[in-house]
């Protein structure tokens, strides 16, 4: 079973973003890394980025079309985007949000999430691990 890993925007600007929040990695570094890892375990995923709210609701249309599984870091999205909600909610495959920084040591605005209340759990934090720890959640869920 494929595994859909949907990132929001701005991710794919992590190579310019600030280091000291998101690491010292490229996009494409973030994408090998989370296929590598996935391989490990004997996963298999479709990594998707998108800057765009309509992209991103297509996405999680076609994981709720196909039962696929999702781990999801809906970046900015994740404080406001009802439509991206509503959309999650129609899964009825497992659904992990991820985060790369810890949103509840930043800016109070990034408090809230939107996602957090469909998601079967949260993983934020801890940079490119947390995709790991999203990864071993997930197969987790897939195998009861």
């Amino acid at each position: 079973m494929k595994i859909l890993v949907l990132n929001g925007p701005n991710l794919s600007r992590l190579d310019i973003r600030d280091s000291a929040i998101y690491g010292d990695f490229s996009y494409p570094q973030l994408v090998a890394f989370i296929e590598k890892s996935a391989q490990e375990r004997g996963l298999d995923v479709d990594v998707r980025q998108s800057n765009g709210e309509a992209e991103i609701i297509g996405g999680l249309h076609e994981a709720a079309d196909k039962s696929m599984p999702v781990i999801i870091n809906p970046a900015a999205f994740t404080h406001y985007s009802y439509a991206i909600r509503d959309a999650a909610e129609l899964l009825k495959s497992p659904l992990i949000e991820v985060h790369l920084s810890n949103p509840m040591a930043r800016e109070e605005f990034r408090h809230t999430s939107v996602i957090s209340g469909i998601a079967k759990g949260t993983i934020a934090g801890f940079g490119p691990n947390s995709y790991i720890l999203a990864l071993d959640a997930m197969k987790t869920l897939l195998h009861k």
